[in-house]
């Protein structure tokens, strides 16, 4: 199946009374993504000017980008790399936050050790994103269309949910043919969405950064 209107729906027009959409983002896929097409190296990219690009393709602009992320692990004490981190996160969320339009909203890192490594899991990030979806026809009735980033099967059921409240869900995600890698295809997520695209590396670097910002 192509990345396109499953429903094979005609576009709208820029005029539609139907422009004004919520964007939810998960932004460790975001970034997982990144790190992917940059081959191993996170690529540099100014994360507000890729979100109004990807809503121009679709006639459409922003009401509200609610953004889901988390904090860097911190040990008790933390490190001087894991303060670091944390400063240079602290830093982007307040970069971020100039912007009236962006709604952040933070889980946590949970640190798990497995086979004498430590591997870093974001919590609570997707359960915070799935209760915003839910609340979309309660916060915002004027709403008809939203856009989501991501890739995870677990915003099925929310999706599944809002289709019945006649809200079209756009899903801008990544997958590849092969099994069990980083980036399977869930199909289940893609059949469940009114329209889905394939992000790739063009729409990065089609977001630069301004001369002397650093990514996050």
């Amino acid at each position: 199946m192509l990345p396109g209107d499953l429903q094979g729906s005609p576009d709208e027009s820029i005029n539609s009374n139907l422009n004004q959409t919520l964007v939810f983002i998960d932004d460790g896929f975001l970034s997982k993504l990144s790190k992917h097409l940059g081959r191993g190296k996170y690529l540099k990219f100014d994360k507000v000017k890729l979100i109004r690009n990807l809503l121009k393709k679709q006639y459409l602009f922003p009401k509200y980008i609610f953004y889901y992320t988390a904090p860097p692990f911190q040990s008790e004490p933390p490190t001087e790399e894991e303060e670091k981190r944390r400063e240079g996160h602290d830093r982007f969320i307040r970069k971020l936050k100039k912007h009236k339009e962006i709604v952040i909203r933070e889980g946590r890192v949970q640190r798990l050790k497995i086979d004498g490594k430590f591997l870093y899991k974001q919590k609570a990030v997707d359960s915070l994103a799935i209760i915003d979806l839910m609340k979309t026809p309660i916060k915002h009735p004027d709403i008809k269309k939203i856009v989501l980033i991501a890739s995870d099967s677990d915003f099925v059921p929310a999706i599944e949910t809002l289709k019945e409240l006649n809200i079209k869900t756009i899903l801008y995600t990544y997958y590849e043919k092969k099994r069990y890698t980083n980036f399977s295809r869930s199909n289940e997520l893609i059949k469940s969405v009114f329209k889905y695209i394939l992000l790739n590396q063009n729409d990065f670097i089609n977001a630069p950064l301004e001369k002397g910002e650093n990514k996050k």
